[in-house]
């Protein structure tokens, strides 16, 4: 059933496929992240332990909030690996496995890399699709990737 919330079908189509690589976007960056949590060593091995984990953490809630809200708005949420890697805008590096600054710098510009698609999608979905409720979602998401890009900053000086 189609929802009936002020916003046309071809706007709602178009917001979902603006949600479909976000989502795959989130699903890389939380494997990601938990791929540098399992693996990171060095001198600040604990406290980089933990700050990835509280990341990959935010990242599942995140997931799991951009798939509903492909779902409020009447789509079918992706959910295989295939499907991700296929939608994503993220470089992926297997087998590699970096020392910390090179783990955070990784990190740093997947962020970022979010972050400026983001603010894309924002404008997309306010002007172009007349979807008020998916650019203030979305802009709360830039939001968070802000915090995380800036967090990441700090480490690097």
């Amino acid at each position: 059933m189609t929802p009936q919330i002020g916003i046309t079908n071809e706007h709602l189509k178009k917001s979902i496929a603006v949600l479909s690589p976000i989502l795959a976007d989130e699903m890389v960056l939380y494997t990601k992240t938990r791929k540098f949590h399992w693996n990171v060593s060095g001198e600040s091995f604990m406290e980089l332990h933990k700050l990835f984990e509280a990341q990959y953490t935010e990242l599942e809630e995140t997931i799991d909030s951009v798939a509903e809200r492909i779902s409020k708005l009447g789509g079918k949420t992706i959910g295989t690996m295939k499907e991700f890697l296929e939608l994503t805008r993220l470089k992926e590096s297997p087998s590699v496995y970096p020392q910390q600054k090179e783990i955070i710098k990784e990190l740093l510009g997947d962020h970022e890399t979010i972050i400026i698609h983001l603010r894309k999608d924002i404008d997309e979905c306010s002007e172009k699709n007349k979807d008020a409720g998916t650019a203030d979602f979305l802009t709360g998401l830039m939001e968070q990737h802000e915090t995380t890009a800036w967090v990441l900053r700090r480490y690097l000086g």
